[in-house]
């Protein structure tokens, strides 16, 4: 497992960017807090919480919105990936009528992915909701440059997403309906 530390470099000023070091020895620069985060300017401990590394292509953002309002009662999924070139969280696959283990064959075997799933929840007592979960899959033997860009953009992509079910897995064999369920047996 990699740590992901940031540490200021120079504070940023109105259209300036800030520049940041990273734990692996490497200099990231052309980032910019958080633009709500009015306190960063003033306290460099905050700003590598608020850092984003790739920001939200804005047609993604749309989908996402549309599909936390979808009326279908199937499992679905909106699958994403990073262009690395132009750091953006871009759309890579769309599902519907899709399972876990299904969906866990469309993942690449050493690649992060960002996904947002549907799923058709039945409970114990017979009751049936349709929670949006939202998962990073990290899996293990991923380039640690990779790691970073999507662990730096996954909070930004929640935000954008509007989502509260938020699960993290570092082995896509561990992506089934009954980890589905122990996740979210902790929201009930």
């Amino acid at each position: 497992m990699y740590e992901l530390t940031v540490s200021a470099l120079s504070v940023p000023s109105k259209g300036r960017s800030l520049r940041v070091a990273v734990s692996l020895s490497q200099t990231v620069s052309g980032r910019q807090c958080h633009p709500e985060d009015t306190k960063a300017e003033k306290d460099p401990l905050r700003m590598s919480s608020s850092l984003v590394v790739c920001e939200v292509d804005e047609s993604l953002k749309e989908k996402l919105k549309k599909f936390r309002f979808r009326k279908e009662t199937n499992n679905a999924a909106i699958l994403m990936k990073i262009d690395m070139e132009k750091q953006l969280v871009i759309l890579e696959e769309e599902y519907e009528d899709i399972s876990l283990d299904a969906l866990r064959e469309e993942l690449p075997e050493r690649q992060p992915r960002f996904i947002v799933y549907s799923y058709k929840y039945i409970h114990a007592d017979g009751r049936v909701s349709y929670p949006l979960c939202f998962i990073f899959s990290s899996p293990m033997g991923c380039k640690p440059e990779q790691q970073m860009m999507y662990a730096g953009s996954k909070n930004r992509l929640v935000q954008a997403a509007e989502l509260t079910k938020v699960f993290e897995t570092r082995n896509a064999d561990d992506l089934t309906e009954e980890w589905l369920k122990n996740q979210l047996a902790f929201f009930r």
